[in-house]
């Protein structure tokens, strides 16, 4: 059976306003809250950016819903015993519903602290290493490790999880997917055309998990836009805009995002993303997730103007028409 969750935005609104989101969540039917990992945001001029790790502590006392990153990067800023220890501690307060969400990461969040951000290559054998790192300490291991990008000496989790914490990696293609499936417990993936991505990246996973014995997880995950017109629309992205502007892995400043962002026409922009504007257009955004891509969560991740409003609509239309597909 599907279980669907909600991501609540941390570029979006401020950590205060994001803990009475996740209890909305919790009060719509939701069976899963997602919180996203920066240090910067994407703009600079109508953003947040609060700690995901303090928010999950709240969240995991005000909810009892199980709770993700989606996704923290385990490899600069963060040293991947840091994250272990991290979310360990929110498992156990959370009393064993923590599942951590890793990725590779962008330079907006580790530049503004003084490191240099590398290439693909260098990020997949941070995070190879990363993996490893986290995986021994959460199994309990004292841990010695001396590899090319991180070492420990005795190191050892002395507040471990109260069970096996999965970790999910997010991947978009098949070379991404094929490590997520050989070194982690599950994937995370975005869906624009689901059988591109059944195709490049969860059939890769898949086979790759089966054959080293791994869980297998699937999250699949959609951004959407929730708006009357296309103005609303706007917006509603106001905060998100810069994500879509020329440059975006390697800025560290969001002002310059911003700047590229509006100096860009807006249409170029507002086509990247699926709008919608009634709840039958909701409905058919996550559909196929439910019925054709084989995911054992789906994500909803729904930028408007009015998130309370949206919380509404998927508690009383939205939820229990996906749950009826998913049992059809």
């Amino acid at each position: 059976m599907v279980r669907f969750g909600w991501l609540c935005s941390h570029e979006s609104y401020q950590p205060e306003m994001l803990v009475d989101q996740a209890v909305r969540a919790a009060e719509a039917g939701f069976d899963l809250v997602l919180g996203s990992d920066h240090f910067h945001p994407w703009v600079d001029d109508e953003s947040a950016a609060g700690f995901v790790w303090t928010w999950l502590g709240a969240v995991a006392a005000r909810t009892d819903l199980e709770l993700a990153t989606s996704v923290t990067c385990p490899l600069y800023h963060y040293h991947p015993g840091l994250i272990a220890q991290a979310a360990a501690t929110v498992d156990r307060l959370s009393g064993g519903r923590f599942m951590l969400g890793v990725g590779t990461g962008e330079n907006i969040n580790e530049g503004p602290l003084g490191f240099e951000f590398g290439d693909y290559r260098e990020r997949i054998g941070r995070m190879r290493e990363a993996l490893e790192i986290m995986r021994r300490l959460l199994a309990g291991e004292k841990l010695d490790f001396a590899g090319e990008w991180y070492t420990t000496d005795k190191a050892r989790l002395y507040s471990p999880p109260v069970g096996k914490l999965p970790i999910l990696m997010a991947a978009g293609g098949p070379q991404s997917a094929t490590f997520a499936g050989r070194r982690a417990d599950g994937l995370i993936t975005s869906v624009k055309k689901p059988s591109d991505t059944i195709e490049n990246v969860i059939d890769p996973f898949k086979q790759s998990s089966a054959e080293h014995g791994h869980a297998g997880t699937v999250l699949a995950t959609r951004w959407t836009v929730f708006a009357d017109d296309r103005e609303q629309a706007w917006r509603a992205l106001g905060t998100m805009r810069g994500l879509r502007a020329e440059g975006r892995l390697e800025a560290v400043d969001p002002m310059v995002l911003r700047e590229r962002a509006d100096g860009m026409d807006r249409d170029e922009i507002l086509d990247k993303y699926t709008i919608v504007h009634d709840v039958a257009g909701l409905i058919d955004v996550y559909r196929e997730l439910v019925t054709d891509v084989g995911a054992d969560y789906v994500s909803i991740q729904v930028a408007s103007t009015d998130p309370d409003r949206v919380l509404d609509i998927m508690k009383t239309e939205v939820l229990p028409e996906l749950r009826k597909l998913d049992c059809a």
